[in-house]
């Protein structure tokens, strides 16, 4: 194969991926699709291989692969016709949590069907319990909304009613549910239409085999970087705070992973058995944090398809929270991606510690809040995408305010929220001393007060790291713990615990802390500059600058060089490291 041909190939198939992508989220109508990002866009080949992906939500990198896989298990893509269209969102069926609905659609040309286009799309409401279908406290798959196993939603063109019917007959919101399914039908299309064009270039021979040709190099280049890594089996354990009906019982995710030469085995055996509330992940939601790991840790120059993982091979032990029986609850499965990837990383943080950063905050706070507006009695749902910070780095400090890994939705700006719903965003700003203190200093976390301006409303809190921390490495410290209260118009506060379902009422005010990213390096080693800055910047507070960094003030309150020297000196010298140099350069 022409290397040249090859390659414009590939970037062409990236660049149709992002553009069906660009149009979902142009043409989407709830805030956590046009404003949060939640939604991907990729390109299959008809056997359910992964060929493109937008740059979007790497959780759904492997989410997509067992949807895909069902629906060419139900329907042959040679038996099916130009302009059909498939649809599920079952978490036993091929899906990962009930809002998440895929929809697919092959390309065919000549009459052959040459790939699949496809999205994933989080709706704003899928029913269920309470508004925004996110319930922490669903204790089975059917409280949480309405379940698609893999049906036809298009036949040649035309949607089929009755699925349409069923869909606006069972959400809360219609309009906006039946809105965001149009931009995915839309996306779909311009995919369609854009590799019927790519594949009138060539042929439909030569494009088949510039499909399995890139799925063997990304293959090659996968493996070529696990031989970097040192053989052995690694191990680590990381706990979520709680399943959401029992308070306060941390979870555990165990993880082992074993590398050898050119694969990897990753066994989950030790994790928890499933639990009561909805943080199970069914398999493919446990191998998309699998896959977002690998593709970590091996780089980003190698093309995102299924070829990166044939170099993998998990245990995942059946009844636990990694692979619940039906019908346990999946809802928040997310929290448990997040902490799966932390497990990974901690792992990876034995084998390559040199190279490995402090993990992030770890959770992204989905919060959606649901009422009607008594202004316009209408019923509203909109959601928050609360994020933390990012760990610190070998040579950097962690991003601040930033979603993080698996996740990587955006912030949901205040003026959207107030737009679609009577809550009031009241303050938002970066959370000082949130951060693990380091050589390289974790990215902030933020705090943020909303208020309900009319009305009552139902809100689902999801939180994490209320009772666990996001760790630090090489002598990095942890980030603090998030927290959040409840506010009431009468004063009265009322502490929160790290899940639950609010109800607010006019007035009442909601002020969430979340954490940031663990440190990376003892901080006694930050460069005193550094920590001046950081003091300058409103990051830390003098008491942390004076018992996490060893800095001493002087009577004018500015920071002491040479005294600070001295203390950092001895407390490192306690400790047994070298007081004068660290990686990068000298104190």
């Amino acid at each position: 194969m022409d290397p040249i041909t090859l390659e414009i190939v590939r970037n062409k198939l990236t660049n149709i991926a992002d553009e069906m992508e660009s149009v979902l989220l142009k043409a989407a109508f709830s805030p956590i699709v046009k404003e949060g990002l939640d939604a991907s866009s990729a390109i299959f080949d008809i056997k359910g291989q992964t060929i493109a992906q937008a740059a979007a939500i790497p959780i759904h990198l492997g989410c997509l692969i067992p949807a895909i896989n069902k629906i060419v298990e139900t329907w042959n893509p040679y038996e099916m016709s130009e302009g059909d269209m498939f649809i599920l969102n079952d978490p036993y069926n091929g899906g990962t949590h009930l809002p998440d609905i895929v929809l697919a659609m092959p390309v065919f040309y000549e009459n052959e069907p040459v790939a699949i286009v496809t999205t994933m799309c989080h709706h704003q409401d899928i029913g269920g319990m309470i508004p925004g279908s996110l319930s922490p406290e669903a204790t089975e798959l059917f409280q949480e909304g309405l379940r698609l196993p893999p049906l036809q939603y298009m036949s040649k063109g035309k949607v089929i009613e009755p699925i349409r019917q069923i869909l606006e007959a069972n959400v809360r919101i219609p309009n906006i549910v039946l809105g965001d399914l149009n931009a995915q039908t839309a996306a779909l299309k311009i995919g369609e239409r854009r590799i019927k064009e790519l594949v009138n270039d060539i042929t439909v021979n030569e494009f088949r085999f510039i499909l399995e040709e890139l799925l063997d190099r990304s293959e090659k280049m996968t493996r070529k970087r696990i031989k970097e890594i040192p053989d052995g089996e690694y191990h680590f354990t990381d706990y979520l705070d709680d399943d959401g009906i029992t308070p306060g019982v941390r979870i555990p995710i165990q993880a082992k992973v074993k590398i050898d030469y050119d694969h990897i085995e990753i066994d989950f055996t030790g994790s928890s058995t499933q639990v009561k509330g909805p943080f199970n992940c069914v398999p493919s939601s446990t191998l998309s944090a699998v896959y977002y790991v690998v593709r970590a840790i091996t780089g980003p120059d190698i093309p995102n398809n299924s070829g990166c993982f044939r170099s993998i091979t998990m245990i995942l032990p059946k009844g636990s929270i990694v692979n619940p029986d039906f019908p346990a609850p999946v809802n928040s499965r997310t929290a448990t991606v997040k902490r799966i990837t932390d497990t990974l990383f901690g792992c990876f943080a034995e084998a390559i510690p040199e190279k490995m950063p402090g993990v992030s905050s770890g959770q992204l706070l989905v919060m959606n809040f649901g009422g009607v507006d008594t202004l316009t009695n209408k019923t509203y749902i909109t959601s928050e995408l609360g994020v933390g910070g990012s760990g610190g780095h070998p040579m950097k400090d962690g991003i601040s305010s930033i979603d993080t890994d698996a996740t990587n939705c955006m912030n949901i700006p205040a003026e959207a929220i107030e737009m679609d719903a009577p809550i009031r965003i009241i303050k938002w700003n970066l959370w000082q001393d949130s951060a693990g203190a380091g050589l390289w200093k974790g990215g902030l976390g933020v705090e943020k007060v909303f208020e309900v301006v009319r009305g009552e409303a139902t809100v689902s809190y999801r939180g994490e790291r209320h009772t666990t921390r996001a760790w630090g490495i090489n002598g990095g410290l942890a980030a603090p713990n998030s927290q959040a209260l409840i506010i009431r118009k009468s004063g009265e506060r009322e502490t929160i615990q790290s899940k639950q379902t609010l109800y607010l009422k006019e007035g009442d005010q909601l002020q969430v802390f979340i954490s940031g990213g663990g440190g990376y390096g003892n901080p006694l080693k930050r460069p005193i500059q550094f920590v001046q800055e950081d003091l300058e910047n409103g990051y830390i507070s003098k008491q942390s600058a004076e018992t996490q960094y060893g800095v001493i003030f002087n009577e004018e309150g500015s920071i002491d060089i040479e005294k600070s020297k001295t203390n950092r000196g001895q407390q490192l010298e306690k400790i047994g490291l070298d007081p004068t140099f660290h990686k990068g350069g000298t104190l």
